[in-house]
C-alpha cells in the first residue's frame, strides 16, 4: 500500500475551499493543499442532474490520516455530502513525499 495519499474536495465557493485546505494544514492532517480556480461540476443530485459552479482542492497526507482527513471534511463542509477522496500516490520526489510525512507530525 503507498504511504501517501491526494485528497481531491470540492466546495461551492473559493473562500469554503481555503477555508478547508487552512483548517487542514493548520491540524497537520495535511502538508499542503492547492485550491484550484473556478470548475463545473455536472452530477446527480436529488434525482436530476445538476449543473453548478464550485472550487476544489487537492492536498497532499500520509496514507494513514486519510480517514482523519475525510471525518474533517465532513464536520467542517457546508454540503451534505461533500466529496471527498483519496487516490494513492505510488511515486514521486523522494524529497517531497519525506517532507509530506515530515509536515503531517506533530511537533
Amino acid at each position: 500500500m503507498a504511504e501517501h495519499a491526494l485528497i481531491y474536495v470540492t466546495a461551492p465557493s473559493r473562500e469554503e475551499a481555503l477555508t478547508l485546505a487552512r483548517a487542514l494544514v493548520q491540524e497537520r492532517l495535511v502538508a499542503c493543499a492547492n485550491v484550484l480556480p473556478g470548475i463545473t461540476s455536472v452530477f446527480w443530485w436529488e434525482g436530476a442532474v445538476q449543473d453548478e459552479a464550485e472550487h476544489a482542492f487537492l492536498a497532499k497526507t500520509r496514507r494513514d490520516l486519510v480517514p482523519r482527513v475525510v471525518e474533517r471534511v465532513k464536520a467542517l463542509h457546508s454540503y451534505t455530502c461533500p466529496c471527498v477522496i483519496a487516490l494513492p500516490i505510488a511515486e514521486g520526489n523522494p524529497a517531497f513525499l519525506d517532507w509530506i510525512g515530515e509536515e503531517t507530525t506533530p511537533a
